[in-house]
């Protein structure tokens, strides 16, 4: 059976397109975008459920029910199938009995059909229906894709001013911020994400996806550039944006690795700062956190933003200032020679115990040796280097020359 003669009307917009949708179907109808922000919604009568009324209310659907529809499996089968799916009744989130069908243009999702089916019996006719509707829907989403483009590359360009310091006063940014309804009082962060892969559509949808829905941070502007996805995150006050900036990107990197299958992707962020004026420093700082993360994947494992670094933000500083005086650490050359000659590992062991900060027990335990055995090691060492491992002077200049011992084959 043919069903396009019931959408054989032009609409203006996507409301009366979806009041007609409601009309045919008989039920409440919402149209939303791929991140879940209402386009249209029909008129409706009675028996409306808290979760329709949220998500009107807010122009959006609330984020305790788009968890639940992905921990439950309704999300993946939209996104992978443009066949309707029917949803029984949430009630712990306020969602009655819906069907619901992604509208597409080839396979990308560019949004859903919503249908509030609570004391309705849908049959086979409409589901088929609500499947044509989406043909109908995607031509208005088009058209307001297009509008929303432009504003986009405006809002992109307006971004990218920020992150490369083209600003010189504050009035200026006012104004374009204001245009953009773009809030930049409080502490003011870039964070990035950095996918070890060429970003494609599945990517930026989930990425856009996620931005919406998670919580702990209020994230004000983003872009995509190549594989990283930079976002500028404000918080109200310092003491709690930190964590919960960590917090957030853990929290998307996980997300994103569970629901795309992908391994390789890192996170970081620079400094908060308040003036909007500073944006490019946190730039700046994110950036080469991620750099070092790359030279030093086992050391810098864990950490995420640029104040984690401690010592590590001098290093490459370090290293040219070693480089051009031809420095060489009289101890660590000592160490080497002595184990060039007797077959020992003396330097690994010192290494090692600086790094679990001198902790015999943790030391023992990496290197896989009694404690005895370190200890004699150590006491070797230092009769060997001539040093004392008592002294933080000391120590302190050993730990950064033995960093940079891994720095000597690489281009920083």
């Amino acid at each position: 059976m043919n069903h396009s003669q019931n959408f054989k009307d032009s609409f203006d917009s996507l409301e009366g397109l979806a009041d007609r949708i409601g009309e045919i179907l008989q039920c409440p109808i919402t149209i939303e975008d791929s991140n879940h922000r209402i386009i249209a919604y029909s008129t409706h009568e009675e028996n409306v459920d808290p979760a329709r009324i949220a998500t009107i209310i807010r122009r959006k659907v609330p984020d305790n029910v788009i968890h639940t529809l992905w921990k439950n499996g309704v999300m993946p089968k939209l996104f992978e199938s443009d066949e309707p799916i029917i949803i029984p009744a949430i009630e712990k989130v306020g969602l009655g009995n819906r069907i619901a069908v992604s509208v597409r243009k080839n396979k990308e999702v560019l949004g859903f059909i919503w249908a509030q089916t609570d004391h309705e019996n849908f049959g086979e006719e409409k589901l088929q229906l609500l499947k044509e509707a989406a043909k109908f829907v995607k031509n208005q989403l088009l058209q307001h894709q297009i509008k929303k483009r432009k504003v986009e590359e405006d809002y992109n360009e307006f971004f990218w001013k920020l992150l490369t310091g083209h600003f010189e006063k504050l009035n200026e940014i006012k104004k374009h911020a204001e245009r953009f309804r773009v809030k930049l009082d409080g502490g003011l962060v870039i964070a990035i994400i950095d996918f070890d892969q060429e970003v494609n559509q599945q990517i930026e949808k989930h990425s856009y996806y996620l931005i919406e829905t998670l919580q702990h941070v209020e994230v004000i502007c983003r872009v995509f550039d190549q594989n990283q996805l930079i976002l500028l995150l404000r918080c109200e006050t310092e003491k709690t944006s930190i964590n919960s900036t960590k917090q957030f990107i853990k929290q998307f990197i996980d997300k994103i690795k569970e629901r795309l299958q992908i391994e390789q992707v890192k996170g970081s962020s620079g400094l908060f700062y308040e003036s909007p004026l500073q944006i490019n420093k946190s730039y700046t700082e994110a950036l080469k956190v991620l750099e070092l993360k790359a030279h030093f994947p086992k050391e810098l494992e864990k950490v995420i933003c640029y104040h984690e670094l401690g010592i590590y933000q001098f290093i490459e500083e370090l290293f040219q200032i070693r480089a051009r005086e031809q420095y060489q650490n009289y101890t660590i050359e000592r160490l080497r020679a002595y184990d060039r000659k007797h077959q020992t590992n003396l330097l690994l062991t010192l290494k090692t115990y600086l790094e679990c900060d001198n902790n015999v027990h943790d030391a023992a335990k990496v290197l896989h040796v009694h404690t005895n055995t370190l200890n004699y090691r150590l006491k070797r060492i230092v009769e060997i280097a001539e040093i004392n491992l008592k002294d933080p002077n000391q120590k302190l200049t050993l730990y950064l020359d033995l960093i940079m011992e891994n720095m000597k084959s690489e281009d920083l």
